[in-house]
């Protein structure tokens, strides 16, 4: 079920499975990768409990109206029996890359070097996505745990830019498969069956997860606006899928070492097929500013990235705020520093009000109803529920909590030195 890594103690990956055939179906899903036994490089600040071990579920895409006992009776339920923060947010850009990154790292774009899905990238001279393991550029709990408290962390993510973006942080990584064409990701069916075979074959301390079918269902819903059956079904069928993990940690004695961390990395907002904003074609339009900006499209946001003479940058993007931001549509205008971003946000970020998407470099370019990024997706669900005693019972916390504050709460749990993190650990969830 794994191989070994080199001396350096960096962890292997597998890239795909093989074919798989009759009863080797399971053990293929939940296929691993285990690192040689890292190195302590640095003794925890506080001793870590050994009855702890400690889950981030990612329910990607959720909305905090969906956590509701019709729709999602296990996460309704695990809210409330543990405690669940009322006023909890993505970090803009409201996507699935940046706030990964913020959660494993506690750390802000500008610092993790992840402000985006995709940027406009100057050494290529075009869009891409952010999904190289040294496209990410601060630590993260996966290996910090890993390297300086001596204790297994797992990556398990449904979502192939996930995997590629957290390459070699974990000790045991599983690599996504089978992967649905079109939106390459593996469905919360394999990706639950692994993560029991993972927690089964290696026993984690730390386990990272990503259950991509509710982002994934809901970007292709086109009755989104009103019915959502594709998307409330993925919400019940990826709830059903974690009512199975419950059970199997359950039937394993593992229900009270457990602490569930579980909330989305954004929301969802769904358009009509005309309500789409073109910024490539108005720029494309005018001769003050044409050939001057990369863009890259983030569905509820685009970002700007300046190509042009640098004694010119300060007059053109004057000239492009006026363009984009007089688009039908648009809804905001922000400097990256003002976003916390960083330098590969480019010079100027564009968001959508809602119920808008945007659509670059064609009008065709993004044809999906589903999509985030912008101001009325940063809304999510975030709760701790579990079993392990530690975890305080049957409470609403009304505070503000954000996708950056997972980092250090995991790094309080294992003991590990929090202080430089963007991030504030949820302590108001624990008996500590």
């Amino acid at each position: 079920m794994c191989t070994s890594g080199n001396a350096s103690h960096r962890p292997t990956t597998i890239t795909r499975r093989e074919a798989l055939a009759g009863a080797g179906l399971l053990a293929a899903v939940g296929a691993t990768v285990l690192a040689d036994p890292a190195p302590v490089w640095a003794s925890p600040v506080r001793p870590v409990a050994d009855d702890l071990d400690v889950y981030v579920i990612v329910t990607d895409g959720m909305r905090p109206d969906e956590l509701n006992p019709v729709q999602a009776p296990t996460l309704h339920r695990w809210a409330a029996e543990g405690t669940r923060y009322s006023q909890a947010s993505s970090i803009m850009i409201a996507e699935t890359l940046p706030n990964h990154a913020a959660m494993v790292t506690g750390v802000l774009p500008a610092r993790n070097g992840v402000p985006s899905n995709s940027i406009w990238d100057h050494a290529v001279g075009d869009e891409r996505t952010l999904d190289r393991p040294d496209d990410l550029r601060a630590p993260t709990v996966l290996d910090r745990i890993r390297t300086e408290a001596g204790l297994t962390t797992a990556s398990v993510l449904s979502k192939d830019y996930l995997h590629g973006l957290f390459g070699g942080r974990a000790s045991v990584q599983w690599a996504p498969f089978p992967l649905v064409p079109i939106t390459d990701h593996s469905l919360d069916w394999f990706t639950i069956e692994a993560l029991k075979q993972t927690v089964t074959d290696h026993s984690p301390r730390f386990t990272f997860v990503n259950l991509g079918d509710m982002d994934r269902f809901g970007h292709m819903d086109l009755s989104g606006t009103s019915l959502r059956l594709a998307r409330n079904q993925a919400v019940y069928n990826s709830d059903h899928k974690l009512w199975e993990f419950e059970q199997f940690l359950r039937s394993t004695g593992r229900w009270d070492r457990s602490v569930l961390i579980v909330l989305a990395d954004h929301g969802m907002d769904w358009s009509e097929p005309m309500s789409l904003i073109s910024a490539a074609g108005a720029i494309d339009a005018d001769p003050a500013i044409r050939g001057r900006f990369g863009v890259a499209q983030n569905g509820g946001a685009d970002t700007f990235a300046y190509l042009g003479p640098a004694h010119e940058r300060d007059a053109s993007l004057r000239r492009l705020r006026e363009v984009v931001g007089g688009l039908p549509g648009v809804n905001r205008l922000y400097d990256p520093a003002e976003l916390h971003l960083g330098d590969r946000a480019g010079d100027l970020i564009a968001t959508c009000h809602p119920g808008w998407r945007f659509s670059d470099p064609t009008p065709l370019s993004n044809p999906i109803p589903g999509n985030h990024g912008h101001e009325v997706t940063l809304g999510i669900p975030f709760f701790v529920g579990g079993g392990h005693r530690i975890i305080r019972r049957g409470q609403v916390v009304d505070r503000p909590v954000w996708t950056v504050d997972v980092g250090s709460t995991v790094a309080r749990l294992f003991g590990l030195d929090h202080r430089s993190m963007d991030g504030a650990p949820a302590l108001e969830a624990f008996h500590l």
